[in-house]
């Protein structure tokens, strides 16, 4: 029973679905990709889901941002490991370990630690640059610097001083 269910809402939504995705991605493979996971783990879930084409939607739209998101973190890493050996850039290892644990925040948090840090913003100046206000900047500021910090002490001390060596 459940199966029928399934293949109707995949007949009736797939094509529409996987042109939303791919005009909210860019990406033609990735939008392929979420479609298929998506009603893969529906399928899954079977009768356990009520409205199926809601559900895949949700599904196909989050699992594609998560697609993206790592996606961004892989550029990221990768553009690192370019700074590290290109001579022309001579970052440090620390600031080059510092960009790689931004990299890691969500996009929410990195913008506010580089409006703070890098663009020297006061949380008031970020709120009005965000549309937030100043009181939640501070705590998005608050929490960001906590993770970052916390993964700087989480770093094994050895892969620390092996970056300071050089």
């Amino acid at each position: 029973m459940s199966g029928d269910r399934w293949r109707d809402t995949f007949e009736a939504e797939q094509q529409r679905l996987w042109q939303s995705l791919w005009a909210h991605t860019g990406d033609a493979d990735l939008a392929s990709d979420a479609v298929a996971e998506a009603f893969a783990q529906g399928l899954r879930r079977g009768d356990a889901v009520r409205d199926p084409a809601a559900w895949v939607w949700r599904s196909a739209f989050r699992i594609a941002n998560g697609l993206l998101a790592q996606r961004r973190h892989r550029r990221a890493h990768d553009a690192l490991v370019d700074a590290r050996s290109d001579p022309m850039v001579a970052a440090s290892d620390d600031l080059v370990l510092l960009l790689d644990m931004l990299g890691r925040l969500s996009e929410r948090d990195r913008e506010v630690i580089v409006l703070a840090l890098v663009g020297g913003f006061d949380a008031r100046e970020i709120g009005a640059r965000l549309g937030i206000g100043a009181g939640a900047v501070r705590v998005r500021l608050h929490r960001a610097r906590k993770r970052v910090q916390g993964q700087w002490i989480d770093e094994p001390a050895i892969q620390r001083d092996e970056g300071s060596a050089s």
